[in-house]
């Protein structure tokens, strides 16, 4: 069999060079501690994207702002509506935004994604979310926003295989004994909800697709 690391190796090794700032952006979070998606994780959303052909888009944890300017610029004609807490990454995605001369395509709503409702709401519906902020308030992000999804939306929500922990009998940390514990009960929700028919594909840090059921 062929080994895994090197499997997603040649996979990555595939993939169009990125342009300079957002190169630059990923040098930043690899230095910064920032997580991003993965390389493999992002092109698979940004497919699905695509051919789902999504105008409006709803991001639920901006960081630095990556993921909003990748969707942006693989979606020209989108808009994405990106929210983000922390202060500092705050102002950090502001100027890479302001720098990528997509700030037309992007609205950044700052504060808890739990407490912004009111501000969400005047952009929807959006014909997909993504969601990859706080791990363990997934539940509570998708149930509080997919009432703002198209009919025919998509939601995709990231890092649902916690690097592989969430297969694991045995996690020596109790911090993240207790996160990959609100993960899987995520994905066990979410794979048994009456009204979304879900997947979870294992690129990148797994990412869950969820369509409303016909």
């Amino acid at each position: 069999m062929l080994n895994n690391e090197k499997l997603h190796s040649y996979i990555e090794s595939l993939f169009p060079d990125r342009n300079p700032l957002f190169s630059e952006m990923e040098n930043y979070a690899s230095e910064h501690h920032v997580p991003i998606m993965e390389l493999a994780g992002i092109e698979t959303m940004l497919q699905l994207l695509r051919i789902h052909r999504s105008s409006r888009i709803l991001e639920v944890g901006t960081a630095i702002g990556y993921s909003a300017l990748r969707m942006a610029a693989a979606l020209p004609e989108a808009k994405i509506v990106t929210i983000e807490r922390d202060i500092e990454r705050i102002q950090t995605a502001k100027e890479y935004i302001q720098r990528s001369g997509r700030a037309e395509q992007i609205t950044l709503i700052e504060g808890d994604a739990l407490l912004v409702e009111d501000a969400v709401r005047s952009h929807g519906p959006f014909d997909a979310i993504f969601i990859d902020a706080a791990k363990g308030q997934y539940k509570k992000f998708f149930e509080l926003y997919a009432t703002y999804l198209k009919a025919e939306g998509m939601v995709i929500t990231d890092n649902v295989l916690f690097k592989g922990l969430v297969a694991e009998a045995e996690i020596e940390s109790k911090r993240i004994r207790n996160l990959v514990k609100k993960i899987d009960e995520f994905n066990q929700w979410l794979m048994n909800h009456p009204e979304y028919d879900s997947v979870i594909l294992p690129v990148g840090d797994g990412i869950a697709i969820s369509t409303k059921k016909r």
